[in-house]
């Protein structure tokens, strides 16, 4: 009787915004024959292309790429959803005798298909009344009051990320325990038994190249892109209208920031995210660290031969 071979083991590629993670993405998955699912949750939306560094359908070099382009700028991600989706990407990419890489650097999606999180309730009232304090003190504040509840949500969560603030109030009041204790836990088994690696890069490194890209973006047609997003239906408020980059753009459309400056708070606003990332993915012990400066095609390479000996 011949044995039935095992699915294909999905490769997750993590880390901070910039590191080239896209890059090696397209070279793991022509060596090993492989598809990859997107896990960068602004590239969901339909139209943000050069401020998320989307890859072109040139760049894409003919790998398949899912989750990318699959909801408007006037819906709001859902994490939820994305986990549904994405994890049966995966297992379709299997069913193919194709192995899966997963690439991306929104830490809460990632978590979510790595770890097949079952997610906290909810409650309408609830969320009603942490809206309706929103509205009063402003997403500061609130913010402000989380961290005081939950620090450790608050260092994960973006400072100007209203949604994602009164959700997890909303989840701390429920559940009266701090948000992480929602959340999976990081030392099991990934699902599908996934290989995790990790892009690291010092500071020094990536600075630069978060400053170069920034630049390149607004000139490769950033500020043209969002007008154009403008007719399709983003506003500031959406969630879509709050990525870096895309927040910046709106407001200087609002006479809020000059260009140069609208430039400079999305180099800002993309190093804290880094740092959040940073200190989100070095709590997994799970993950597999590359050095992204030097070949890391070569350093995964090498991880994969270690993994099958």
């Amino acid at each position: 009787m011949s044995r039935i071979s095992p699915p294909p083991r999905p490769i997750a590629i993590i880390g901070p915004t910039a590191v080239g993670k896209s890059a090696l993405s397209i070279a793991l998955a022509h060596l090993l024959d492989g598809e990859i699912v997107n896990a960068d949750s602004m590239q969901l939306y339909q139209g943000m292309d050069i401020g998320t560094a989307k890859l072109t359908v040139e760049e894409r070099a003919g790998i398949p790429h899912h989750q990318l382009d699959v909801i408007p700028v006037t819906c709001t991600a859902s994490v939820a959803r994305y986990q549904h989706d994405a994890a049966a990407d995966v297992e379709a990419i299997q069913a193919r005798g194709r192995v899966p890489i997963i690439v991306g650097g929104s830490m809460l999606y990632v978590q979510s298909l790595i770890d097949q999180w079952d997610f906290p309730p909810t409650d309408a009232q609830v969320r009603a009344k942490w809206e309706s304090r929103l509205a009063d003190v402003g997403i500061h504040q609130l913010h402000a009051e989380l961290a005081k509840r939950d620090p450790e949500a608050a260092a994960t969560i973006e400072d100007q990320d209203p949604r994602r603030t009164v959700r997890a109030l909303e989840v701390i009041e429920l559940t009266g325990k701090p948000f992480k204790a929602s959340q999976p836990n990081r030392r099991a088994v990934p699902r599908w038994n996934a290989l995790l690696v990790g892009l690291f890069a010092e500071s020094e490194w990536l600075n630069p190249r978060i400053e170069t890209r920034t630049h390149r973006m607004f000139d490769r047609g950033l500020i043209e892109e969002v007008r154009h997003l403008q007719t399709k239906g983003l506003v500031r408020d959406s969630t879509a209208g709050q990525a870096i980059g895309y927040a910046q753009v709106l407001d200087m459309f609002d006479g809020q920031l000059s260009e140069e400056e609208a430039r400079e708070k999305t180099i800002s606003g993309t190093r804290r995210y880094v740092r959040r990332q940073r200190a989100w993915f070095k709590r997994d012990p799970r993950i597999h660290w590359v050095e992204a400066k030097n070949d890391p095609l070569v350093g995964v390479q090498q991880l994969l031969e270690q993994e099958d000996s």
